[in-house]
């Protein structure tokens, strides 16, 4: 199957999840993360801010900065197709929605991050195969994004067992993750 059906396929069985299934396999996905090491050790973290029936990231990003970590979020630049990050400190009063749109810090908040700093990466995606490959909404960003950090900086995919695949279609650009973290299981991939 090629990633545009495989897409598609994906988003429409993600979309008739109510928003209560969303939200009681979030709290089980954050639950799981925890426990990982690599969470837990981690100072600086990319995390996304959810929408769209993604995994929601907020009790994440609530963890996060109760425990005083640098919480990092994307912003999307279309003009050139990259991401750029900012470090988030009150969500509540930060952020507004912005493009395609996912909620932005206000131009007040950007706190400009170096991506060198960050010890964890925190991906959503449409579609995960157990070899940590991922299918995203299809504009690159994060792949772009992936590209230029570290090959030591750990990456952890969240998304609901349901968008875990057989094999998800790759290309040479395409970066896999290290973890991805379900309701049901952490796979290890690689």
């Amino acid at each position: 199957m090629d990633k545009k059906k495989l897409r598609q396929e994906i988003l429409q069985k993600r979309k008739s999840l109510s928003k209560d299934l969303v939200s009681s396999k979030s709290k089980k996905i954050f639950q799981s993360l925890k426990t990982l090491e690599l969470y837990q050790n981690a100072k600086n973290i990319m995390v996304y801010i959810d929408f769209r029936n993604e995994v929601k990231t907020n009790l994440i990003i609530d963890d996060l900065l109760r425990q005083n970590k640098e919480v990092c979020i994307p912003i999307s630049v279309p003009q050139t197709k990259e991401m750029i990050l900012s470090k988030l400190l009150d969500p509540k009063k930060e952020l507004i929605k912005g493009t395609y749109g996912i909620l932005e810090p206000k131009k007040e908040y950007i706190r400009k991050v170096n991506p060198d700093a960050l010890d964890l990466i925190i991906v959503p995606g449409v579609a995960f195969d157990r070899y940590g490959y991922r299918i995203g909404y299809g504009g690159g960003y994060y792949d772009r994004f992936l590209d230029k950090l570290s090959k030591a900086t750990p990456s952890i995919g969240i998304a609901f067992d349901l968008q875990i695949v057989q094999k998800v279609p790759k290309d040479f650009f395409d970066h896999p993750v290290d973890y991805i973290v379900t309701e049901k299981e952490i796979i290890l991939c690689k």
